[in-house]
């Protein structure tokens, strides 16, 4: 029988037991975590020193130990193998770096800072980058997050400053010395060289189970609920990052808000059973995510009511479209395109076109200019694959366009769109819009778009929010077009001024990149030989 008890844990005292990981009875096999403990800045797993079975625990949820607390009894496995230390030396702690002189007020050169001595750790994961370039930070304000399999761990910055460049990325792999950033240091506080900050206390390596700082740790800055990630320790993140679970969306039940395993199991069975039907909610059914039931309401004790059943196309377009809206971030772009010379090129090529049987819109100007844009902006051009994990750039032009039918919404393609003329397009424009007006449109007509349009100039309105239709990222809106005075450096001018909504799906574009395509694309709406380019 085995005493195991808290190994060297450096300089800190009365740490908070936050999770027990085994109970009575449990066959454990050697470097398998027993408890979790938290300090201000990391949170740490103790393994076993060995394999055996648990005869009697010693500590409980809450409790507070330092070293050589007792953990539990351990019966070992097998007489004959060679007994091992409940607690192995701690990792050599690096000799602390002489102090640094300050540096003068004029003249301070950027440093580079890196990652510090974190025992005998290779290769961690970066799971956050907290700060950006052009950011000021303070001393031992918190730069990066980093996790091993025993220990999240958080990098403090050597000295007060401003930060210039990025040298890391979240999903990075790094060890000593890998570079963060480059650090502005502020005057009388840059240390001579950049020399590396000590890290807050992580897990060592098996037989040494942690490492700590020998300066306090870095407190805690204050972090708004929503955006700080979920409070879990690194087993806990391993084991949802496996079973592919949000630890975002999973409640919490252990200390100070933490998340244990049992919550993330309970979630997946939760899941299993829940299985969201999209007619569940025109039933009166519960709704998925928890939300409440469709109110069930007897609007003829209020008035007179006359009960119309949706068409074929809407009660198949409408789950579609609730699937796209819920499970899609979606982010909407507005923004004004200057069409007042291409509407005149327009309506001069006008009568041409009806000559040959077509209307020649200003949609076929619009597919054109967005294809344009495209090749400029290629992932706008794309679609996430199933894993979720990797983006699918797209070679081709596929332009969905949204037409409105008596009994509904249809999106045909128009393929190829960067191969063919305005001519070309207008004049697919027309016989697909009467194919769908007919109801002549084969499934295949539908399927294959890359990027989709839904055009509501010729009825009104100034903006709207367009669901992105999946697997596509991104969508256009277009409004009515309305003549206003624009200033242009002498005089107020009337111009034809056309409204733009972009949705996006924030997971592939962010706003920087939303607003330099809907830019773009009202520059080439403003100069259509923009498209020759």
């Amino acid at each position: 029988m085995k005493e195991v008890a808290v190994p060297d844990i450096g300089d800190f005292k009365e740490v908070e037991v936050i999770e027990v990981l085994v109970k009575p009875g449990d066959r454990i096999a050697a470097e398998q975590s027993l408890i979790t403990v938290e300090s201000d800045k990391a949170t740490m797993e103790i393994p076993a020193p060995g394999a055996g079975v648990v005869k009697e625990l010693k500590i409980k949820v809450g409790d507070k130990v330092s070293q050589g607390s007792l953990i539990l009894l351990l019966e070992e496995a097998g007489a004959a193998e060679p007994a091992k230390a409940a607690a192995a030396p701690a990792a050599p702690k690096p000799a602390p770096a002489p102090a640094a002189k300050a540096a003068p007020a004029a003249g301070i050169e950027p440093m580079t800072v890196k990652v510090p001595d974190i025992g005998d750790f290779k290769d961690i994961e970066v799971i956050e980058v907290l700060v950006k370039p052009g950011d000021t930070v303070a001393k031992e304000q918190s730069l990066i997050t980093l996790e091993s399999d025993k220990a999240t761990m958080e990098i403090p910055s050597p000295a007060a400053g401003v930060v210039q460049e990025l040298r890391i990325k979240t999903g990075d792999k790094v060890s000593e010395g890998a570079a963060i950033l480059v650090l502005k240091a502020s005057a009388g506080d840059a240390p001579a060289h950049a020399a590396p900050a000590t890290p807050a206390p992580v897990a060592a390596a098996p037989g040494a189970p942690m490492i700590a700082a020998s300066r306090p740790p870095v407190p805690v800055e204050p972090q708004d609920a929503i955006l700080s990630k979920p409070h879990a320790s690194p087993s806990v993140r391993k084991f949802a990052r496996e079973l592919g679970v949000d630890l975002a969306r999973v409640k919490a039940s252990g200390p100070k808000g933490r998340i244990v395993h049992a919550d993330v199991q309970g979630y997946v069975k939760g899941a299993l059973v829940a299985v969201p039907a999209p007619a569940a909610a025109a039933k009166g059914g519960a709704l998925p995510f928890n939300l409440p039931a469709w109110p069930e309401v007897d609007f003829a004790k209020f008035g007179p009511v006359e009960t119309k059943p949706l068409t074929r196309l809407q009660k198949l377009s409408g789950p579609n479209l609730h699937r796209n809206w819920v499970s899609i971030p979606h982010v909407t772009q507005f923004d004004e395109a200057d069409i007042t010379d291409l509407e005149a090129f327009r309506k001069s090529n006008t009568a041409e076109t009806e000559k040959q049987g077509f209307k020649l819109t200003m949609l076929a100007f619009m597919i054109k200019a967005c294809v344009t844009a495209l090749r400029q902006h290629p992932n706008f051009n794309s679609s996430l694959d199933r894993t979720g994990e990797n983006l699918m750039v797209k070679k081709y032009y596929n332009i969905g366009v949204a037409v409105d039918t008596p009994e509904g919404l249809v999106v045909p393609v128009v393929r190829d769109a960067d191969r063919k003329g305005v001519f070309d397009v207008a004049r697919e424009l027309s016989e697909i819009s009467k194919l769908a007006r007919d109801k002549k449109l084969k499934p295949g007509d539908m399927q294959g778009g890359t990027f989709s349009i839904s055009s509501l100039g010729g009825i009104g309105g100034t903006a709207f929010t367009p669901i992105i239709n999946a697997p596509e990222v991104a969508i256009l809106g277009v409004s009515k077009s309305t003549l206003r005075p624009v200033w242009n450096g002498k005089e107020f001018a009337p111009r034809l001024l056309l409204p733009l909504s972009l949705s996006y799906d924030h997971r592939v574009i962010d706003g920087a990149a939303a607003a330099r395509f809907t830019a773009y694309l009202a520059s080439v709406l403003g100069d259509i030989r923009r498209t020759l380019l």
